[in-house]
Parts: C-alpha cells; structure tokens; sequence
C-alpha cells in the first residue's frame, strides 16, 4: 500500500513539473510570437503561436492529471 502511495505521489509531483516547464514554454513562444508579430513577420508569428498552443495543450493535460490526484486524496 505504502508503495503505491509513493507512486502516486511521485506521478502527482511529476505532472506538476511537467505543467510548469511547458507553461514557461508557452510563453517563451508567446514573447516570440509577440516579436515576430511587431516585426512584421506573420509567418514566424503563427509557428510561434502554434508552438505556445502545443506547449499549453500538454500542460493543461499534465494539470488535469494533478486534480485528478487531488480529487482521489479527499
């Protein structure tokens, strides 16, 4: 049981790293997007955006997965 436990709880603490470094990627992307936008350069602007979406995607399934812990542990 106390292995379990543990497993748990190092998925839940990993899932919070996982959303946090693809958060901070989110918005690196979208600083770059912001640049390319103000440069005039709408191509790199959109790759940019794109690349901020993914990153938010898979942060938002890693938060999901935290509540779904969360939700568990009450």
């Amino acid at each position: 049981m106390y292995s379990q436990h543990k497993t748990k709880k190092m998925n839940t603490i990993e899932n919070h790293k996982k959303a946090a470094a693809h958060l901070e990627e989110a918005a690196k992307s979208h600083h770059e997007a912001a640049k390319h936008e103000e440069a005039g350069n709408l191509d790199k602007a959109a790759s940019s955006t794109i690349k901020a979406h993914g990153h938010s995607t898979i942060a938002a399934e890693a938060q999901r997965e935290v509540l779904k812990s969360q939700a568990v542990k009450k």
